[in-house]
């Protein structure tokens, strides 16, 4: 694979896209909401991620408020994500370190990020990435499209996003994660995913 072959695949996966969609880390109105969010949405739907963070930050409107949460109240919010109970200590803990750390704003630099609770690399990259860093979050979207695609013959996420950053120029970086995420929403059925993979494969 070589990256202009690459780039024109990208193209084809932006053109074939997906249906117009809100992603859980986008339009939220403060840096916080949308790290929790993030953290929110790891093996949750998007859709649902959303519903639940809207209810979630109308009841705590700061992350020094939700430092505040009594565990119980959170959990009975966010019941309908996967994990909800590990994501309840995790997004109190996260929040107390943004308060007591960083005035409440999340921190711009990757290891700092990965300190805080429930943070992982996929996590602070999706974050950066929605702050116009180059990061490329990898989730199983991203993981599952690169590997059919021939970009990395990787499963471990480390590795594919090393794979994808020696592929891409940077300045694609940060968009993806939004475009394979999209793709890989819109479509489905894993037939139709394959064979349309396939006819972008065959891309020269």
């Amino acid at each position: 694979m070589n990256t202009h072959i690459a780039l024109k695949q990208l193209e084809e996966l932006k053109k074939i896209g997906g249906k117009p969609m809100r992603l859980a880390a986008e339009e939220w109105d403060a840096e916080w909401k949308t790290l929790i969010a993030i953290i929110l949405s790891a093996r949750t739907r998007d859709e649902t991620t959303i519903e639940v963070c809207k209810k979630l930050f109308a009841r705590y409107e700061t992350a020094d408020a939700l430092t505040r949460a009594r565990a119980e109240e959170v959990s009975d919010i966010i019941r309908t994500v996967n994990f909800y109970k590990n994501k309840t200590r995790n997004i109190i803990a996260c929040a107390r370190t943004l308060s007591d750390e960083y005035a409440g704003a999340p921190p711009h630099d990757m290891a700092q990020l990965v300190a805080l609770p429930g943070v992982g690399r996929k996590t602070a990259n999706v974050f950066l990435a929605e702050y116009g860093a180059p990061a490329i979050g990898v989730d199983t979207h991203v993981s599952y499209i690169s590997q059919k695609l021939g970009w990395t013959p990787h499963k471990d996420p480390a590795k594919i996003e090393k794979d994808l950053e020696h592929l891409f120029p940077q300045k694609h970086w940060r968009v993806l994660n939004q475009t394979l995420v999209r793709f890989g929403k819109s479509h489905t059925s894993r037939k139709e995913k394959d064979a349309i993979l396939e006819e972008i494969r065959n891309i020269l």
